[in-house]
């Protein structure tokens, strides 16, 4: 009222952060930065949903850890399955129509919100979006996003899919399936953005619900050390709720990962394959190979035609960005994918006379479903895109027949653990933290989406969606898992710090491959972080690391610092171990060390040990990195990423 009497405040927050949200009404914000109480104004950033099974959790070892403790499946409450857990999805809300989110075998339990939507397994249901909040949307699930990562993270147990008509050959589960969920809905109706007022008012309500883990597969640009959504997320984290966030689509490249994934105390997920998808048989001389579809039409009967391959500078391909002047007429065109959207080449080949189009994949692993540009006027012919392997040896194929078939199946291919392209990488661009922590199945992970999506009387309804939107609920349903797994094993005093270490250092390293050829491994830190999440290991952890990883920082060539840190370690058993202690550093201008060997972990409270990196004068500018291991009778026990920059 003082400094900016025009401005109204419109929204208080004084849970995650103690902050206001003002509509300026004319007033400038360096009228509002002279208020001698504001530490910091900013503009509100906007987030959208980013992108868009059970090979997938054989990928993280999720059946392994149910079992853990007993063996068997899953029994709410005998084993670790999150059944004493529960996780808040901000999204694009829920649909509990769907038999993933039946919420029968699950005990009775107040519901809050709109309970239209709402019922024992899915007990919240509410919607934050301050733009459009006098528009009468709800809480209902209009948008397929959330209900797809809510299924990735808790669909009920065995809950048969069945994807455009073909049976998927075993019943997927959540990784968490016995949780229960709450349904934040940031982007109702057909909304497909939401405020930082909007999510921080939603991640405020789900801690108030008594919610242990959520999840938000949603991100925008970031406001650096003043970021107001990793703020909150640091701040809820240290108040015991885990928040599992995508890294982010914007890969390849480092300083990609936004906010609010680039939180130090995020739990924050990169995307790798599996290798599963539906699509169509092609026979091309002989040899049969899978073709996935999308949006585009498919062959109502067996289409029998030349192919005809449109040649160029991408892997032997066209992009078919341009006019295509080669005549395609009563052919079959392969291109390449890669520059202009899927409309665009399929537009441009039917316009040369094709028949029907197979795109080739530009990155290593399976076909995924293309999407259109929405435009009008779309193309009319058949579409479907192929693997970069198959697609280069059709190209030998040049002339010979080649048969698409009306008929879709299952295809499980090899094509696992080959990081996304699109991943977006680490460091963060103000601190230089190592992001993402982890990677999890981000690319043709196949989950639930509203019923409405396949057709008025639709009793299921599956699809395949490639994102780190994907990948970040196997990270926050493995929360799940471990919260339960504590608590079966009478560690109810954990943090939500050790919740994410015994997932971050026990992830698996050393499969994860590269998206150029599928087969190079990839350690670089700041594109895989600690590995994969390897969910067995995970439920076993012994040992808690904070912070889960250790950044030394940006430092200026030729300086030849020493730079100093030291590491907390925790017991996660409530009983004392004794570990050894080494670090696996490269041989290179960067020199990390500790002085410990060997050091007992006490039951309660923490031990603390030294770590130092010594850099050469020499030190080229760039990445180094090293990493902690911690070792009992001969065997890891956690491993702990360090990192330096150099520039």
């Amino acid at each position: 009222n003082v400094h900016a009497p025009a401005a109204r405040v419109v929204g208080h927050y004084d849970l995650a952060v103690n902050a206001v949200t003002v509509r300026l009404r004319g007033t400038s914000l360096a009228t509002l930065r002279s208020a001698p109480q504001a530490k910091a104004v900013q503009f509100e950033s906007v987030y959208h949903p980013l992108g868009h099974n059970d090979p997938d959790l054989d990928l993280i070892d999720a059946p392994e850890a149910w079992t853990q403790a007993a063996g068997g499946a899953p029994n709410a409450g005998a084993f670790p399955d999150g059944s004493r857990v529960k996780v808040g999805v901000i999204d694009t809300g829920i649909d509990i129509s769907h038999p993933c989110f039946s919420g029968a075998g699950f005990p009775a339990t107040q519901q809050r919100g709109d309970q239209r939507f709402t019922n024992n397994k899915v007990i919240v249901a509410k919607v934050f979006n301050n733009k459009v909040h006098q528009s009468g949307n709800t809480a209902e699930a209009i948008g397929d996003h959330g209900t797809h990562v809510a299924g990735t993270v808790a669909c009920n147990l065995h809950t048969p899919a069945v994807v455009d008509g073909v049976a998927i050959p075993y019943a997927p589960s959540g990784v968490a399936p016995a949780a229960q969920l709450g349904n934040y809905n940031v982007f109702p109706g057909e909304v497909t953005n939401a405020r930082s007022e909007d999510i921080l008012n939603a991640m405020e309500a789900a801690y108030t619900d008594g919610m242990d883990v959520v999840n938000l597969s949603l991100g925008g640009g970031s406001n650096g050390f003043q970021d107001l959504l990793t703020h909150a997320v640091n701040n809820l984290d240290q108040a015991g709720m885990v928040l599992a966030i995508s890294a982010g689509n914007s890969g390849p490249g480092h300083y990609t990962v936004g906010s609010p994934g680039s939180a130090e105390r995020a739990l924050t997920s990169g995307a790798s394959t599996v290798g599963h998808f539906v699509g169509a048989p092609v026979t091309v001389d002989g040899v049969t190979y899978g073709a996935a579809s999308g949006d585009f039409a498919t062959v109502k009967s067996d289409l029998t035609r030349p192919l005809a391959v449109v040649k160029g500078p991408v892997n032997g391909l066209s992009e078919a960005c341009s006019a295509i002047s080669q005549n395609l007429t009563g052919k079959i065109a392969l291109v390449s994918r890669g520059t202009c959207a899927f409309t665009v080449k399929v537009r441009n080949a039917q316009t040369a006379g094709a028949d029907a189009v197979l795109v080739q994949n530009n990155v290593a692993g399976d076909p995924t479903a293309m999407a259109s540009d929405g435009t009008a006027n779309q193309p009319t012919i058949p579409a479907y895109m192929v693997s970069k392997n198959d697609g280069i040896a059709m190209q030998a194929d040049d002339g010979k027949q080649t048969t698409i078939s009306n008929t879709l199946q299952y295809f499980r291919t090899a094509n696992d653990d080959i990081m996304a392209g699109f991943s977006s990488q680490g460091p963060t661009d103000v601190d230089y933290r190592v992001k993402p922590d982890v990677v999890a199945p981000g690319v043709n992970v196949l989950s639930s989406i509203p019923l409405s999506f396949c057709g008025a009387t639709a009793t299921t309804c599956w699809a395949f969606f490639q994102g780190t939107s994907m990948s970040s609920p196997h990270s926050a349903g493995s929360a799940a898992v471990v919260i339960d797994a504590f608590v079966t094993r009478n560690f109810s005093s954990y943090t939500a710090e050790q919740v994410r270490s015994a997932i971050v250092n026990t992830a698996q390293q050393g499969n994860l491959t590269s998206y150029v050829d599928g087969t190079t491994k990839v350690t670089d830190v700041n594109i895989v972080g600690a590995g994969q999440v390897d969910l067995d290991s995970a439920v076993h952890a012994k040992v808690g690391v904070g912070p889960v990883s250790t950044t030394f920082g940006a430092v200026p060539s030729g300086s030849a610092k020493a730079l100093s840190s030291s590491v907390r370690l925790s017991s996660l058993t409530g009983k004392a171990l004794t570990v050894a202690v080494s670090i696996a550093d490269p041989a290179d201008a960067a020199d990390f060390r500790t002085s410990a060997t060997t050091v007992t972990v006490p039951a309660t409270g923490s031990v603390r040990i030294p770590v130092s990196v010594v850099l050469a004068r020499s030190a080229a500018d760039g990445d180094y990195q090293a990493e902690l291991d911690l070792g009992s009778a001969g065997a890891e026990v956690a491993h702990s990423m360090l990192y330096v920059h150099v520039k």
